[in-house]
């Protein structure tokens, strides 16, 4: 029940900054948000958070065949609470009249119009996102959205997950300086800068790190210790799939004696959940152990620091 009640304060948290620190001003930071918020621009007559529902729900649809994943409810009751929240909140907080255009001056009123102070709107609004992130991840639930699609990239096109969702993101943020920053599709083209993409990228690495602090603290990187019958599966999924390499400790059971393989691996936090899903279709009876890796130095790492 706490788990659920975390989700939701999470979502709200991620709505409501959305709605008073993002979307008045026209930031882009990537993600299904980020293209919702594009799409918005185009079509003023949908609500950002309906094109939430546009996005999101397929892809969990094509994640549970394609994939061959099947989708949590946590992170299906988060898909589909978090758009109510920001439809909720922008009719909350607008005037009828200002719905469609999202006038930061019409925002309560012109009471939390910040257009003089972007910088700030990059700051409060990443970090109450960030951490409502982090919430809703500690709950069980996922934010599903780019990391799908990057998910189906690194299937398909065999690409690592991070330079695909990598990619996902970029591709939104570029997209949001072509119909925003350059205001293509639209006639009024004084509102419109392509410096609020620079704003965006902030934005985004902003969200990143407060996520990464809430989730883990410090650091990104997670330590797995993964038991297993079948080290056959698991070696090729590593090294063809998730583009890994891990150590082989041979071990055996204290109580049982039976012989197994240990593998220690360290991966990204947003990894964690592609690794444990599809170890329940290459060994279900597979012993896992994750915690965290607070340095890690080494190839495709960080280098060993200088003695100097």
């Amino acid at each position: 029940m706490l788990d659920y009640v975390g989700i939701v304060v999470g979502c709200a948290m991620v709505a409501l900054a959305f709605v008073v620190f993002i979307n008045p001003y026209k930031l882009v930071p990537g993600g299904v948000i980020g293209a919702s918020i594009v799409l918005h621009n185009l079509m003023p007559n949908v609500h950002i958070g309906t094109f939430c529902y546009m996005i999101s729900l397929p892809l969990l649809v094509l994640s549970y065949f394609c994939l061959g994943k099947g989708i949590g409810f946590k992170t299906l009751f988060a898909t589909v609470i978090s758009p109510f929240f920001m439809n909720l909140f922008t009719e909350l907080l607008y005037p009828a009249e200002g719905l469609q255009s999202l006038d930061p001056a019409l925002l309560c009123g012109g009471n939390l119009d910040l257009t003089h102070d972007l910088m700030l709107t990059c700051i409060l609004g990443p970090i109450i996102i960030g951490a409502g992130e982090g919430i809703i991840i500690r709950s069980g639930a996922t934010s599903g959205g780019s990391d799908l699609v990057a998910m189906f990239i690194q299937k398909y096109l065999k690409v690592k997950f991070s330079k695909a969702l990598l990619a996902v993101d970029s591709t939104v943020v570029f997209f949001g300086l072509l119909v925003i920053g350059m205001g293509l599709g639209s006639n009024d083209t004084e509102s419109h800068s392509w410096v609020l993409s620079g704003y965006s990228i902030i934005c985004i690495a902003i969200m990143s790190r407060v996520a990464g602090f809430v989730i883990t603290g410090t650091k990104n990187d997670k330590l797995m210790f993964i038991i297993t019958k079948d080290k056959e599966r698991m070696r090729k999924f590593i090294l063809e799939e998730l583009d890994r390499t891990a150590t082989v400790i041979p071990s055996s059971g204290l109580y049982t004696q039976e012989q197994r393989d240990t593998l220690m691996i360290v991966v990204h936090m947003r990894e964690v959940e592609i690794v444990t899903t599809n170890l329940s279709d290459i060994d279900p009876d597979c012993f896992v152990i994750v915690t965290d890796a607070y340095d890690t130095y080494g190839e495709r790492w960080s280098e060993l620091p200088d003695k100097r």
